[in-house]
């Protein structure tokens, strides 16, 4: 029986590489919009991060999601990121 491929994804702030089910994706959308990605295919610039408060605590403070999707990002938007990840 053929295996199946896993997808591997790169975490932008611990350069880890996993598979696409234990990251997050945040997606910058065409309209300047910062979202959460939950189906994987929403249109617009995408970084994945790993799915633990810590590392999102670090993107935060070195700020390295607003470098990989260019814009500024509020903290409304990290807020929602936290309450996603403490489920």
């Amino acid at each position: 029986m053929k295996v199946k491929k896993i997808p591997l994804r790169t975490c932008v702030v611990t350069r880890e590489k996993l598979p696409k089910q234990e990251l997050l994706r945040i997606v910058r959308t065409p309209e300047g919009e910062v979202l959460v990605d939950d189906s994987g295919k929403m249109n617009g610039r995408g970084a994945y991060i790993k799915k633990d408060v810590t590392v999102l605590e670090m993107a935060q403070k070195k700020k390295v999601l607003e470098r990989h999707l260019e814009c500024n990002i509020e903290e409304s938007v990290y807020d929602e990121i936290r309450k996603r990840l403490e489920k």
